[in-house]
């Protein structure tokens, strides 16, 4: 995998705060493994003080803010407990589903090791606000805002809808194949189809929050280019 240049990357930018798309496939912060590199450590080289200040899971691309120096960190830090950062995902999901201002409010428990259950004994709360923008004819295109930050929110309570998100395995999410969408679609000999999306169709496309400087800002992230390229093919195959 190519590394990105990190200031290629860069949304949004001023002497505390920066706002970087994340590419998919890279860690917000260090794994336990150790040797791979992750948006920590691109931060750092950029910027020696800088600190990510939330997460998104590894194959998420979008939104993340980064914090250059320590009360940059801790004013954003503030901000995400009180639940004043405002964040806005797109995912395509399978499946029709209308989904008009829905809340799903339903607790999440975190097993550990990347385990995550819907627990209403055990389970912090967790809420997510779900808004149909597209529908294709398999396929739906879902605004998600979460107003709390817990592990896999949007994927779990989407899975709880039976609309998981494309290509999301772990909650049985179905990656979208081109021959499922486009007809006489031939596969030459001995060829193995591989998915449009490599990963599951979930992008961090929009975050407002307050600077330090208390003026309110919202970024937008654009789509990566796979996410794009899965919704130009719906848009020709699928709608």
């Amino acid at each position: 995998m190519k590394l990105p240049k990190f200031t290629d990357l860069i949304l949004f930018e001023n002497d505390d705060i920066i706002v970087v798309n994340k590419p998919p496939f890279i860690s917000s912060l260090d794994e336990r493994e150790g040797g791979e590199i992750n948006m920590l450590r691109l931060a750092k080289a950029y910027s020696a003080d800088a600190q990510v200040c939330h997460r998104l899971d590894k194959e998420t691309s979008g939104a993340l803010i980064i914090a250059k120096n320590p009360e940059a960190y801790r004013a954003i830090s503030i901000q995400f407990e009180k639940r004043k950062v405002k964040k806005i995902y797109h995912a395509v999901i399978n499946g029709i589903h209308v989904f008009d201002q829905l809340l799903i409010d339903l607790p999440i428990l975190n097993a550990g090791k990347g385990n995550v259950t819907i627990n209403r004994q055990d389970g912090k709360r967790a809420e997510t606000w779900f808004q149909s923008i597209k529908y294709y004819k398999h396929y739906t295109l879902v605004e998600c805002k979460p107003i709390t930050g817990r592990m896999h929110q949007i994927r779990i309570h989407l899975a709880t809808q039976k609309a998981s998100i494309a290509g999301d395995v772990l909650y049985k999410g179905e990656p979208v194949f081109l021959s499922k969408l486009k007809r006489k679609y031939q596969l030459g000999k001995d060829q193995e189809e591989l998915p449009i999306m490599k990963r599951f169709a979930l992008h961090a496309f929009e975050v407002s929050f307050k600077l330090l400087n208390d003026q309110e800002i919202t970024i937008n992230a654009p789509y990566p280019k796979d996410f794009e390229t899965l919704l130009k093919l719906l848009d020709k195959f699928d709608s």
